[in-house]
């Protein structure tokens, strides 16, 4: 029984020695062997590598994929004409020589992370500086992004090399500050609301011109068209006449008749209307007494 149980603890001593001792380099990263603290060698295949047990030999890992950067402070940056404006931009990179990496940098990708973002706001600053605002948002904005990378490149391939490969510098967007934002707002709806002002006072002119030039048409139409009703009147009113008098000349009697008739009806025009007279001796009502003066004959 003591046999089995050392033979088991020396397989379990074996098998965590051999653990010590076996490590695996994913493809997505460095492998850095380090020997008594210091690199021995930089594993750049993946696979299941060997190394001496500890203290005498560790590993760790550097990660070899492409790395995003993004601007975290928005510090407002001077233009050539003194203008306060707010850059987010970011940066494509990775570590292509993890040993000078490690030496002049640190040991993960933090370490050159924040490194990195002071050495691009610097090169932002100070090409930002050269450029007005317009530069920044024309066509120029390449040849910018293209002069910071220039410059962030020559501060990590410099005396120290870091062992990166910056692969890309972008703009995603400039602003003017907030302060300076909300005023160009409020001078946009100012300007805004002037435009509407004035149209909506062309507006109103036009509209009381059309209203005027519409009543004075109204007006017109309806000074010819009394005129020539009137015209027309005139003329009925002078043929009903003339045709009066033609069938009254030709039958007197008959005339007298016919006023009596219209004189009754204008006056009985109403139930209402009531007219006192003696109906014996008026002259008004002898046409309904029947006995009318004859008609006096041509001769």
């Amino acid at each position: 029984m003591n046999r089995l149980g050392l033979i088991f603890s020396t397989f379990l001593v074996a098998l965590a020695l051999a653990s010590s001792m076996l490590f695996v380099v994913d493809q997505r990263q460095f492998g850095i062997l380090y020997a008594l603290g210091q690199i021995k060698e930089v594993i750049t295949e993946p696979g299941l590598n060997f190394k001496l047990p500890p203290p005498f030999q560790n590993v760790s890992y550097i990660d070899k994929r492409l790395l995003t950067l993004d601007s975290t402070d928005n510090e407002p940056v001077l233009t050539a004409e003194k203008q306060r404006v707010v850059i987010d931009w970011y940066v494509r990179w990775r570590i292509s020589e993890p040993t000078e990496y490690i030496r002049n940098v640190g040991t993960n990708e933090s370490a050159g992370a924040s490194q990195l973002n002071r050495v691009v706001r610097n090169a932002f600053q100070e090409e930002v500086n050269k450029r007005t605002v317009r530069e920044l948002l024309s066509d120029k904005r390449e040849a910018l992004m293209a002069d910071v990378k220039r410059e962030v490149l020559a501060q990590v391939r410099g005396a120290k090399p870091w062992g990166v490969d910056v692969i890309d510098v972008r703009i995603t967007r400039v602003d003017y500050v907030d302060a300076i934002t909300e005023s160009v707002y409020r001078r946009m709806e100012a300007e805004r609301k002037r435009v509407a002002n004035e149209l909506r006072s062309t507006g109103a002119a036009e509209g009381e011109k059309i209203r005027a030039d519409a009543d004075r048409q109204r007006e017109i139409t309806i000074a010819n068209a009394y005129r020539d009703a009137q015209k027309i009147k005139g003329e009925g009113d002078g043929e009903a006449a003339r045709v009066y008098a033609e069938s009254f000349g030709r039958d007197p009697q008959f005339a007298q008749f016919y006023r009596s008739l219209d004189a009754y009806k204008a006056s009985f025009n109403k139930k209402s209307d009531v007219m006192v007279v003696d109906p014996a001796s008026s002259e008004f009502f002898k046409v309904l007494r029947g006995n009318a003066a004859p008609a006096p004959t041509k001769k």
